[in-house]
């Protein structure tokens, strides 16, 4: 098996952006409500059959060809704990506005009211940002009373949810961990590869100035209900800290460097979702074999494995299967390596682990 390049595949949402997921893959934009790029997805939009799967080029969707060959595709050890699922969903996100107020269910709620044994946690690695303060939300900044998030809810007092969330001002290469159930949104300008659990489940907090039904992010749960699997309590500077792991400072390759392969994302991550920030410089970066969706994010160079080898530039997304086997990156170029949990790690939080699935 060998790594295959993706097209775009960007299904039209409720928001506006995708300027920069365009410049990104030197491509034209033309509508601008297609803000995100899910690559080599097998989730599809909720409450939608196809809306949102990745195709491989000439053969059929990306979940079909997985589900043939799952060993092949995911490797055994992986197979034997999630299944033919990859477990990881990645998305290009361009907010060319901010985007609503929102959360997440965690694993504990989907299972129970969704039939998931995925919630969604994600992780924003942020790509590039517009505007003099880019800013990400991220959790309440107090304990919210009883009955104060309804009350803002039903109200849509924007302003208040806003008020009442940490605002974090971001940069490239930083990336922020989103537990399921944290109230959050990304703002205007900020560009950034998303990782997440594989389900498309958002409970909407915001609806007012979005095309957006009353009935929008209720899960058809009912807005209780859904609403429920919000955490209430606060995030201090603390909590910010285990969540944020900032850009060290060294986003390109060059003359005398020797190859890295370095986590991107904070500890917390690892039950979810995994991801490697791999710079070859003047040698070969050594990977060790996995399903994989790699994002080129600067520079060009090649992928190599055994019997076969992929020249990559920058802008280029590719899904690579586990059984393309241990793979080298060589060459001026940098990627960001998205790959699934590993199934120790996922037991972590896990309804279902000591039970089996």
């Amino acid at each position: 098996m060998q790594p295959v390049k993706l097209g775009s595949n960007q299904p039209r949402q409720f928001y506006r952006g995708g300027a920069a997921i365009a410049a990104f893959r030197g491509t034209a934009s033309e509508d601008p409500f297609r803000p995100e790029d899910w690559v080599a997805s097998t989730t599809p939009r909720f409450g939608m059959l196809e809306d949102g799967l990745s195709m491989l080029p000439g053969d059929g969707y990306v979940r079909d060809a997985v589900e043939r060959d799952p060993e092949a595709w995911l490797g055994p050890e992986h197979v034997a704990y999630f299944g033919a699922s990859p477990a990881l969903l990645v998305k290009l996100l361009d907010a060319g506005e901010r985007l609503p107020v929102h959360a997440h269910p965690p694993r504990s709620f989907a299972r129970a009211h969704l039939g998931s044994r995925h919630g969604k946690t994600e992780n924003w690695v942020i790509v590039g940002t517009k505007g003099a303060e880019p800013v990400v939300y991220l959790g309440w900044v107090r304990d919210l009373a009883a009955g104060e998030l309804a009350r803002w809810v039903a109200e849509q007092d924007t302003r208040a949810m806003l008020a009442n969330l940490n605002r974090l001002v971001v940069a490239p290469g930083d990336a922020v961990l989103v537990p399921a159930g944290t109230p959050h949104a990304i703002g205007e300008g900020v560009f950034c590869v998303e990782l997440q659990e594989p389900t498309d489940f958002s409970v909407m907090l915001e609806l007012e100035g979005f095309d957006l039904d009353p009935s929008s992010g209720e899960l058809g749960l009912g807005r209780d209900l859904a609403i429920s699997c919000v955490r209430h309590d606060a995030i201090g500077d603390g909590g910010l800290d285990q969540l944020v792991r900032r850009a060290t400072g060294r986003t390109t390759t060059g003359p005398g460097a020797g190859p890295t392969v370095e986590d991107a994302l904070a500890e917390p991550a690892a039950p979810y979702f995994r991801a490697q920030r791999v710079r070859p410089g003047d040698g070969e970066a050594r990977l060790e074999p996995s399903f994989a969706v790699i994002v080129v994010l600067a520079g060009a160079g090649s992928l190599a494995g055994d019997g076969w080898d992929a020249s990559i530039s920058a802008g280029q997304t590719w899904v690579l299967p586990w059984g393309a086997g241990a793979t080298t990156a060589s060459g001026d170029v940098e990627l960001l390596r998205c790959l699934p949990p590993l199934p120790a790690d996922a037991k972590r939080d896990d309804p279902g682990a000591a039970t089996g699935h």
